[in-house]
């Protein structure tokens, strides 16, 4: 392969290769060629190029900043999932990726129902395009209820794993919320006993709510 450099350069070896000294009787002229000089002459007047770095943008300390979803998102919960798993992966963040493979791990027990031509009932796997943001939210209410029994028995308050579980749950109906429309909705003497009334309270508010503390509101409204 031939190689190309600027016509200048060869300029300048040619007065050199012209030049007395370059004809001496030393053995370390007479053994170098005019290419190697050329070659010397043109890394000495090319300057060294300079490598853009990209200066990656610092990820925040909070997980909730990090990873999580809202009904707002021009994507499903599914896919940001997978996009949050890749995140995790490259940022090496061990706690979101252990959580999100966690949440991944529970979608073989999304199933459809089916009836064979026998007439037997059973049921298949929901394919990736088949499971919805309900399914997810509902597998994600289970793991936080489980870990707030856990958090509950070491006495303490929260943990990563839990907020980055929360990130992805919309936000959560309050007491006060709850209280306010079962006064405006709800006719206690319709129901034989106030927890019948559970029904449309969990029907209304659906997964934005817990179903312990819609019967907290029950016992207090009833003055059960």
């Amino acid at each position: 392969m031939t190689a190309c450099f600027p016509a200048e350069i060869f300029k300048h070896a040619s007065v050199l290769s012209n030049d007395p000294i370059m004809h001496s009787n030393s053995a370390r002229f007479k053994k170098r060629s005019s290419i190697p000089l050329v070659r010397r002459l043109y890394k000495k007047n090319t300057p060294t190029p300079q490598l853009n770095t990209i200066k990656e943008k610092p990820m925040p300390n909070d997980p909730v900043e990090k990873y999580g979803w809202n009904k707002d998102m021009p994507i499903s919960l599914f896919e940001k999932l997978k996009a949050d798993l890749k995140s995790a992966l490259l940022s090496k963040d061990a706690e979101a990726k252990n959580t999100i493979r966690l949440i991944m791990s529970e979608y073989p027990k999304l199933t459809v129902p089916l009836t064979l031509e026998s007439g037997k009932k059973t049921t298949r796997l929901k394919k990736p395009e088949e499971i919805t943001n309900d399914d997810i939210l509902g597998i994600i209410q289970g793991l936080v209820k489980s870990e707030k029994i856990v958090l509950e028995f070491k006495k303490e308050e929260t943990s990563d794993y839990l907020q980055i579980l929360e990130s992805y749950r919309p936000k959560m109906a309050t007491r006060e919320e709850i209280k306010s429309w079962v006064k405006e909705n709800i006719d206690f003497s319709d129901f034989k006993k106030p927890m019948q009334a559970m029904g449309p309270i969990m029907k209304h508010f659906g997964k934005l709510t817990d179903g312990n503390l819609v019967r907290e509101v029950l016992n207090e409204l009833s003055g059960g």
